[in-house]
């Protein structure tokens, strides 16, 4: 592809916008679904057919839902998009690494699909789910208009990495919702907030990462392999999150309000709490959808922790078909339950830093599991961060480290609420004028840099691409 998919949206976007502003209210909504689309077409061109039919799917589920509903057919609709969903999921996402599992288990020889993965399938997949689940549990009413029901689906905005958009969170806005200048301002904002912190934070310091990740551990000292990895929780942190702020602004622009999806999770002082500030709209949705019906905490510790169990070994699966995710799930579920049980106590009395120390060093020893599909060389890599590697430190690693070290500085600042927190005492001591003119010179000059960035800059990964 000539352009990356984030610069294709930058392209796209004026069109959108030119035409969704021209278009009168009953309009908006069909020229959100069919530029969604043509988005979509883009980068999938063969897997649109696949999101039309979900869309078509799912619209009809919730309307057997509500046609059915009070008689004991009212649970066909639901099981329909459940399993249908699921299995469109699974056939894509997952198919070739049972067949893979299956043939290194018992030495079968059964050829691999080579199935491209449908973008964002996995974020869709439960936005469409949502919606029928929502419409039969009574918690939102079934969506009359097709065409406004694609424009939720297909949303291009969040398409492709999230937040994931629960339907009873924006069903009202699909039908009202209010455009202003000040909504709209804010909304530039927050994308151009979230380009800044995707192209010069994340990609920046995501050349560090590949440059360590891609050397041998043979050869690694355990400076360099913990500057690797904290490079990468920088890169995964400042792109996800910086791809949520550019989605929820886009969301403002276009009349909606999208929930947040991070909330500064580097500043924790436990995993628990760590989860509840990281990829809120995923964790969320396991909670209403699958932790909560399964029983959550009412039914005694055992159940409790049997649920944490299962939702941790999704989440896991959720994010890859690899095993490196499902042991990542499963760290992070042993990890949770034991602070359930002993230790979210015991850091509660215990100083502040004990605690974010604590949880920044589980989330990293968390992130190399995640960063590895390959398990050698996942834990050749640990081994080098416990002291296993090419001595404790070497002229490359001290190199990589002064080269990189006001970048980290920067990454660290701008993981926290610092800055958040100057603006609002400046917004208390400054005028209107004064503060009008800061924010313009900050966005032109965030959005300058990032534009000049993308054209020059080979390095654009995106890390969600893949879920």
């Amino acid at each position: 592809m000539v352009f990356s998919s984030l610069t294709f949206l930058l392209l796209f976007l004026p069109a959108v916008l030119l035409v969704y502003f021209a278009v009168p209210r009953q309009g908006k909504n069909a020229v959100l679904f069919l530029f969604s689309l043509l988005f979509y077409a883009w980068g999938e061109p063969v897997y649109v057919v696949l999101m039309i039919f979900s869309t078509v799917l799912d619209y009809t589920c919730g309307r057997l839902v509500e046609k059915y509903r009070g008689t004991s057919k009212q649970k066909i609709g639901l099981l329909i998009s459940v399993f249908v969903n699921l299995g469109l999921l699974f056939f894509f996402k997952y198919t070739d690494f049972f067949i893979g599992t299956i043939n290194d288990i018992f030495g079968a020889n059964i050829p691999l699909l080579n199935l491209p993965l449908p973008i964002g399938i996995s974020f869709y997949t439960f936005q469409t789910m949502s919606y029928t689940i929502d419409v039969y549990r009574g918690e939102a009413n079934m969506q009359k208009n097709i065409i406004s029901f694609g424009a939720y689906v297909s949303l291009f905005p969040q398409l492709i990495a999230g937040p994931i958009v629960r339907y009873q969170d924006i069903a009202d806005q699909l039908d009202k919702r209010t455009h202003s200048f000040d909504k709209f301002g804010d909304g530039v904002k927050r994308f151009v907030t979230g380009l800044g912190k995707k192209v010069l934070l994340a990609n920046n310091i995501g050349l560090l990462w590949s440059t360590i990740s891609e050397t041998n551990a043979a050869s690694l000292t355990t400076v360099g392999a913990w500057l690797g990895i904290i490079a990468f929780a920088f890169q995964i942190y400042f792109d996800f999150s910086g791809y949520s702020d550019m989605a929820i602004g886009l969301g403002k622009i276009f009349g909606f309000d999208f929930l947040e999806n991070f909330n500064y999770p580097y500043i924790s002082k436990s995993v628990t709490e760590f989860w509840r500030r990281w990829h809120m709209s995923l964790g969320t949705w396991f909670r209403d959808y699958i932790y909560i019906p399964l029983g959550g905490n009412r039914k005694g510790l055992p159940i409790q922790i049997r649920n944490i169990a299962i939702v941790w070994l999704l989440t896991g699966f959720w994010h890859g078909a690899s095993w490196n995710f499902v042991l990542w799930g499963v760290f992070y579920g042993v990890l949770l339950v034991f602070e359930k049980l002993f230790l979210l106590k015991r850091l509660k009395k215990a100083p502040a830093f004990i605690g974010h120390i604590y949880t920044m060093l589980a989330v990293l020893l968390g992130w190399v599991l995640f960063a590895f599909d390959d398990f050698g060389k996942g834990f050749a890599f640990l081994k080098v961060m416990l002291g296993g590697g090419a001595g404790f430190v070497s002229n490359e690693a001290l190199y990589q480290l002064l080269s990189y070290l006001p970048l980290i500085v920067i990454c660290v600042i701008a993981s926290t609420p610092l800055m958040k927190k100057l603006y609002e005492k400046m917004t208390s001591k400054c005028g209107e004028g004064v503060l009008l003119t800061a924010d313009t010179v900050r966005i032109l000059g965030l959005s300058a840099l990032s534009v000049a960035y993308l054209i020059s800059g080979s390095y654009n990964p995106f890390l969600y691409f893949r879920f």
